[in-house]
């Protein structure tokens, strides 16, 4: 019971946002009309019911007029449960596509906020694949919980309706066993009761490991996407190694875990199946089984046995929901864990961000440099990395940062950004100052070339002309033509290329503060200079910290910090640079 409340307000928590929201009035006038559609169907069962009457002792009495008025009277309930069915499908198809939309959009703020998604990726596996959830598991979520509720609702208000029928068919028809008659009130209910109980129950105890195996089998699932995915995204590097039988084997072994899983899942399905199919044939005559005795014995025509096993039809079937959404049931709980992880997960990344022992990023108005005080950025394990006491970059600045690799450059980099917040002390930046951060990788979205330079500014934030003359200053000039291409720029160019249209990209944006993290590392010496000379000359007012290994950068920096190790710490200071050039 503890774990069914805690699921309904897991839940709760999960769909109740969207009816709360800008689009709660369509998603309740939708959710509203479906749920008024399906108790319409109900009714019209009720009334079918009652028809199965009517109808069968108009054969049995062989009366024509009857016969064909009752025909009639099926054709219009008919007509009206397959409009019914129609529309209650479209109106339930058009509400899982708004409330899709929305929790989409709503899953995707929570994700890329002020870069949670990296901080989620940095604090471990607890929201594994969030692609998935945010793609598949959204949309199972509403698919199923549309279905289950509704149906639950139908089930139930099925069962209050066809209980009355049916305990008033008991006293028309007691039960005879052996020649005597037996008064027991509502005998045919509690058949039908006993008969869904012991099935609920069987069900349970045989189908609730379908829950876990779900839950492993959609993950197993994307863990074998997302690496295929890998190997699509770096083929250049395994096939310059040779690694395609290693990839294999890798690919493999993901597989193995999928087709395990579902080896299980089979198992459990196979004795499951053997269970429902079973009780499912067993209650199409189990009714008859129980009233025939009154018919034999005269005590109710054929119209009142049709009508009888069609209400202990309707309520057999109705308290066996259970029994029959089994399965799905083991789907949706699955989802719904699936979705609380990643909420879970986004949370605990945003509460990282903003809790006391966070590392503190502020702007300050009047203040025209950064300043790093008592600073100590931790991995997200809690372990000391770097330590950085009263430094200062000043607007303008020409500064190179070195240290030998794995001391924590490009970790202190990123806590200048904002997007490592884990450690302590204080890192204040200009107000309205705009920081730019190139890595030694650079991202460019697919799309037109356009959109890759000139990523994350706006479509048509640059004239065509300005896109063609830096990408061209930069030494592309055979791109500066491809503006309009559209292309996976990060497959089709060389890491050196993708590194000169990184420095194309910061021209255009003109940041106030660039940081530079081994951005031209992949270029030749010669190649380096150009670019870094290009940059002194258009960017003049930027300030510029670069991370790098080479000795030529030095005469390009006025100014020299360091990362010198102190056993597992590593310690900001200031190091001489030589003059730099012109």
């Amino acid at each position: 019971m503890s774990r069914l409340l805690s699921t309904l307000a897991i839940i709760w928590r999960l769909a109740r946002p969207y009816f709360f929201s800008e689009d709660r009035w369509a998603g309740r006038v939708l959710l509203g009309t479906v749920i008024a559609i399906e108790l319409s169907v109900v009714a019209i069962n009720v009334m079918l019911n009652q028809w199965n009457n009517r109808f069968y002792n108009a054969l049995q009495e062989r009366n024509w007029d009857a016969f064909i008025y009752e025909l009639g009277f099926f054709c219009v309930l008919a007509a009206i449960y397959i409009a019914l069915a129609v529309y209650q499908l479209y109106l339930n198809q058009w509400l899982q596509i708004r409330w899709r939309r929305w929790m989409t959009q709503h899953y995707l703020d929570h994700w890329l906020a002020a870069a949670n998604h990296y901080r989620m990726q940095l604090l471990g596996d607890a929201a594994d694949n969030p692609d998935q959830r945010i793609a598949e598991d959204i949309n199972m979520f509403i698919d199923r919980t549309l279905t289950i509720s509704v149906g639950l609702l139908s089930a139930i208000v099925t069962l209050v309706s066809f209980v009355v029928i049916l305990w008033t068919l008991s006293a028309a028809a007691p039960l005879h066993l052996f020649g005597a008659s037996f008064t027991i009130p509502g005998y045919l209910v509690w058949a039908a009761l006993l008969y869904a109980a012991v099935g609920t129950t069987l069900t349970h105890l045989i189908g609730w490991p379908l829950v876990s195996l779900n839950f492993r089998q959609q993950r197993f699932e994307a863990d074998f996407r997302f690496n295929l995915v890998r190997v699509r995204e770096n083929s250049e590097q395994i096939a310059l190694l040779g690694g395609e039988p290693a990839e294999r084997e890798r690919l493999l072994d993901r597989f193995g875990y999928v087709v395990g899983n579902f080896m299980q899942i089979m198992q459990r399905t196979k004795k499951l199946t053997f269970l429902t199919s079973g009780y499912t044939q067993i209650s199409i005559v189990f009714p008859f089984i129980v009233i025939s005795p009154a018919y034999f014995a005269g005590a109710v025509q054929l119209g009142g046995l049709m009508q009888t096993a069609s209400a202990f039809t309707s309520v057999q079937t109705a308290l066996s929901f259970f029994v029959n959404a089994y399965r799905s049931l083991a789907e949706w709980r699955a989802v719904i864990a699936r979705l609380d992880g990643f909420n879970i997960a986004a949370e605990r990344a945003r509460a990282a961000a903003t809790a006391p022992q966070a590392i503190a990023v502020s702007t300050r108005e009047g203040r025209d440099r950064v300043e790093i005080d008592d600073l100590l950025v931790r991995l997200p394990q809690g372990t000391p990395l770097v330590a950085a006491a009263d430094i200062a970059i000043a607007a303008g600045e020409r500064v190179l940062l070195t240290g030998p690799s794995g001391s924590g450059k490009s970790t202190l980099f990123r806590a200048i950004a904002g997007t490592w917040p884990f450690g302590a002390g204080t890192i204040r930046v200009p107000k309205g100052a705009k920081l730019m951060a190139l890595p030694q990788r650079p991202y460019f979205p697919i799309g037109t070339l356009t959109a890759a330079v000139t990523y994350p500014a706006e479509p048509g934030t640059f004239g065509a002309e300005a896109l063609s003359e830096v990408i061209t200053a930069v030494g592309l000039p055979a791109l500066a033509g491809r503006i309009t291409e559209e292309a996976h720029w990060n497959r089709m160019l060389s890491l050196g290329e993708q590194q000169r249209l990184g420095i194309a990209r910061a021209i255009l944006q003109a940041p106030d503060y660039l940081f530079l993290d081994e951005a031209t590392a992949s270029l030749d010496e010669a190649a380096e200079a150009a670019l870094y000379r290009l940059l002194n000359a258009r960017l003049k007012r930027t300030t510029i910290v670069s991370i790098g290994h080479r000795s030529t950068l030095a005469a390009f920096h006025r100014r020299g910090l360091v990362l010198e190790r102190d056993g597992e710490l590593s310690r900001l200071r200031e190091a001489a640079l030589a003059p730099a050039a012109e």
